[in-house]
């Protein structure tokens, strides 16, 4: 456990540390999005290309491993929604309630860390997981938020979000990192430390900026007076950490029962990224589609602080 906990610590004070910086005007709002627009256009894209062009195709689209995954997401969101669906809690709250319950914070946080407890090999499951997570899980979640109005409506907002995930530039990274290991060319030298030095910035940058977006997001939910109670975040909390990652557990060990070529690291690095607090941009999404992002910003602010103790106990238990 002590092993495991001089790992993860690292990553969560990271958090802490941009969480403290934001709360105390060291970080401006306003540096916010330039510290994502680093990350996400620049730094991840390269640390994704890296693992792409270093895995396996076909360990990176693994069937088995993809079918556990998405079958977890999809129960995940569809138990999400049924048990919160309420008179306070209307079909689009669901809907983002849901996603951020399925949805793990594995591109900022997930690939470093759990490279980080299980070696670069645990790295083609974990980004396997963000093309099923932006793909399938997010466009389901926002079509069901749209549902309400009309079938149209959800069509075209599933559509839309396809879009948007077209448009990101991790999966466009992983595809160019995996087409040049197939091909077995190899990048010019200095290209290739370029693209090492922004990969190298991924993880402490990106670490750092969960935690100034949280303190962003709960001094707007404070400045607005709004005011959520614990029993409407607090179990979806406990479903993002609890409940998804022993889903994935136990759909992955039923399928290696059932002779699927599901390894046994493979699993393991898929249930860790299962227990990953719920993702921060999730919060973003909420607030342009108008669902009540003082709960998504709750439910991510919870799971983000309790992931130290779950995670790491769990990352004890299975390594």
């Amino acid at each position: 456990m002590l092993a495991v906990l001089a790992t993860t610590f690292p990553f969560f004070a990271l958090v802490l540390c941009g969480w403290l910086a934001a709360e105390r005007g060291l970080l401006p709002d306003s540096a916010i999005p330039g510290l994502n627009g680093f990350v996400l256009f620049f730094a991840l894209p390269c640390l994704l290309f890296r693992f792409g062009r270093d895995t396996p195709l076909l360990e990176l689209l693994n069937p088995a491993l993809l079918g556990v995954y998405l079958s977890s997401a999809l129960l995940i969101v569809f138990f999400t929604v049924a048990t919160t669906l309420s008179e306070r809690v209307g079909m689009k709250d669901a809907a983002f309630g849901a996603l951020v319950a399925a949805f793990p914070n594995t591109g900022f946080m997930g690939v470093p860390l759990i490279v980080a407890l299980l070696g670069n090999a645990a790295g083609g499951a974990v980004v396997s997981t963000i093309l099923a997570d932006l793909f399938v899980t997010s466009s389901l979640c926002i079509a069901l938020a749209q549902a309400g109005a009309s079938g149209h409506a959800g069509r075209a907002a599933f559509v839309q979000a396809l879009k948007a995930a077209a448009s990101n530039p991790l999966p466009w990274s992983i595809a160019l990192g995996a087409a040049l290991g197939v091909s077995g060319l190899v990048l010019p030298g200095p290209l290739a430390k370029v693209i090492a030095m922004l990969g190298d910035a991924a993880s402490p940058v990106a670490l750092f900026s969960i935690g100034a977006v949280l303190s962003r997001s709960g001094r707007a939910n404070r400045k607005a007076g709004r005011v959520t109670p614990a029993a409407l975040y607090l179990p979806v909390a406990a479903i993002k950490l609890l409940l998804h990652p022993a889903l994935v557990f136990a759909l992955g060990a039923a399928a290696r029962w059932l002779g699927a070529p599901l390894a046994w690291p493979q699993l393991v690095a898929l249930t860790l990224a299962a227990a990953l607090p719920s993702a921060s941009n999730v919060s973003l999404l909420a607030e342009r589609y108008g669902a009540d992002n003082g709960r998504i910003a709750r439910i991510i602010l919870a799971s983000t602080g309790l992931a130290f103790f779950s995670f790491s106990s769990l990352a004890a238990l299975l390594i």
